[in-house]
């Protein structure tokens, strides 16, 4: 019993506890390819966050083995992600006052607060809420904070200073700025991104990141850049985090609160969004409120150790599969090797130079970007192409936080103007009887006396007015009133709504007054019930409630036959 209940906890024990050896040579060649992927983008995007590099292996180590024993995907590595890291930015730059000891300390109280937020959720069940963004929000987002990395790290490559910390002024700024360079780190910023062309062409499946790194690493330590004036890292502490107590007034965590919501939304939906999709080429299922739960305690385990917000590495799970990872196995692995590292190789990872962090940045920044993919829904989807634009510009316009707030509010403005004024149809039937929608383009026919509507939403007290609005404007544009109104109700009446029973009760009186008799089609128990707790006095004559469209027509059609006889 009590393993069953671990097991349930902890759904990732049970695989490991049931391991197969022959899937081990699988998941050592994953787990080291997973780990030399992931060990120079997370001291880049510690760098790009403003704290000491060797953070960012602090936030790999103990979220791996923690997702590894309660997630439930195969494939997923967690791990430091662009987005999660430019948002934490975003929230924490300006409350730590350039003091880089209180920004990672607020990194670290936030990564918390966002995984209290997704075990929150996860105990409510709302894993369901992966949606909540949507695709064309997500994919204007992380455009937009792909563009907004990149131009972050310009100031790094070409060794410039005093550059404006705002996107549109330091792209003012820029160009002036050019010829200030300086140009050993120009130089080794050159070197740095034709070592990874060079890579990606001759050997793509080779990680190219690490290797560019090592390269301008061993140069760096041995012919002692930092003389000539190009930055470096700078001293790493070997050996396990160990951080002081906080520093900052306690009334600023208020400030985080927003931003952590945020950011636990963010990361979920990617989060899901990359678990899915693997989950689904390898052909299992994985369990939204439990994958919740583990992004929640990933972050809750990445803050005790130290680090900062972690989420769903795509590349890195990408590389997982490639190489055929079974299991999460593989994020043991990778974890024990990185943890190998942070123990023993600290020492020559502080030669690494800052410009060369900022062209692997500006590298793995490039392969988020989509902007083909942006366009392609122009001709698409209007609409998706608008909110998709709409958050790409305001990320690079307002910064990060305040550029997903707005986009979130664009796309539910959107959502609610379409269920305020949704589509609607008049119904005919074709030649083989079946009932379809009456186009201008097609040969359906309305059949005679008989007018069917469908209103493409649910009812509610908000748009029941333009419902009955729509219904009356149909009934008197025809010539010849019909004598029946037939109205789709499996569609729009899903839910009991007083406001919506009192329209429809009106709808009825006004229905009576032209001579016309309203048939509800589907739902017929739930209408029924609905239409007695509400009180609406009616007769066969004023209202009809049948199964279904056909049922109505066949009804309609053996009245008519019984009133010729």
């Amino acid at each position: 019993m009590l393993w069953e209940r671990l097991h349930r906890w902890m759904p990732g024990l049970e695989s490991l506890c049931h391991y197969r050896k022959e899937y081990f040579g699988y998941d050592v060649r994953a787990g080291l390819s997973v780990a030399a992927v992931a060990l120079p983008v997370a001291i880049a995007y510690a760098e790009l966050m403003g704290i000491s590099a060797i953070i960012g292996l602090y936030a790999c180590i103990l979220p791996m083995f923690a997702y590894a024993l309660f997630g439930t995907s195969q494939q997923l590595i967690v791990g430091p992600d662009a987005a999660t890291c430019a948002v934490i930015a975003a929230a924490v730059t300006p409350l730590a006052l350039g003091n880089e000891h209180i920004r990672w300390q607020l990194a670290i109280v936030m990564t918390l607060m966002t995984g209290f937020w997704c075990l929150l959720a996860s105990h409510f069940r709302l894993g369901t809420f992966a949606d909540f963004l949507s695709r064309p929000i997500l994919k204007g987002f992380i455009n937009g904070v792909a563009i907004t990395i990149m131009a972050d790290q310009l100031a790094k490559v070409f060794g410039l200073s005093g550059l404006p910390a705002e996107l549109i002024e330091r792209s003012i700024a820029l160009p002036h700025k050019l010829l200030e360079s300086h140009w050993p780190t120009v130089g080794m910023s050159a070197m740095t991104l034709l070592v990874l062309i060079c890579i990606n062409f001759v050997r793509p499946g080779w990680p190219a990141p690490l290797i560019a790194m090592l390269v301008s690493t061993y140069i760096s330590w041995q012919f002692q850049l930092d003389q000539y004036g190009i930055q470096i890292v700078g001293n790493m502490e070997s050996g396990l985090p160990v951080v002081p107590m906080p520093e900052f007034e306690f009334g600023v965590l208020r400030d985080l609160v927003v931003p952590s919501i945020n950011l636990a939304v963010i990361s979920f939906v990617s989060f899901m969004m990359t678990a899915r999709s693997f989950a689904s080429k390898n052909g299992y299922q994985i369990d939204a409120d439990l994958e919740l739960r583990a992004l929640g305690i990933a972050n809750i385990a990445s803050s005790l150790s130290q680090g900062f917000a972690v989420s769903a590495a795509s590349s890195r799970t990408a590389v997982n599969d490639a190489i055929g990872g079974k299991t999460q196995m593989v994020s043991v692995i990778a974890a024990s090797a990185i943890l190998l590292v942070l123990l023993f190789m600290t020492q020559f990872l502080g030669h690494i130079p800052l410009s060369s962090l900022g062209i692997v940045l500006i590298f793995s920044s490039w392969s988020l970007l989509s902007l083909k993919n942006i366009w392609s829904y122009r001709k698409r989807n209007r609409q998706a192409f608008t909110l998709s634009i709409f958050t790409l510009v305001a990320v690079l316009l307002v910064g990060v936080i305040d550029g997903i707030g707005f986009a979130v509010l664009l796309g539910l403005l959107q959502f609610l103007r379409i269920i305020f004024r949704p589509s609607d149809q008049l119904l005919g039937v074709n030649e083989q009887g079946m009932v379809r929608s009456i186009h201008q383009d097609n040969d359906i026919q309305p059949v005679d006396g008989i007018m069917m509507y469908r209103f493409n939403s649910p009812l509610t007290y908000f748009n029941v007015g333009y419902f009955k609005k729509r219904i009356l404007q149909h009934v008197d544009s025809e010539l010849k009133h019909p004598e029946w109104l037939v109205v789709d109700a499996a569609v729009s009446f899903t839910h009991d709504d007083v406001s919506v029973f009192a329209a429809l009760d009106e709808l009825i009186t006004e229905l009576k007054e032209k001579g016309v008799t309203l048939v509800l089609a589907g739902r017929r128990t739930e209408l029924n019930f609905w239409i007695e707790q509400n009180k609406l006095s009616r007769s066969d004559e004023d209202l009809i409630v049948v199964p279904d469209l056909y049922f109505a027509i066949r009804l309609i059609q053996s009245k008519r036959q019984v009133e010729e006889k």
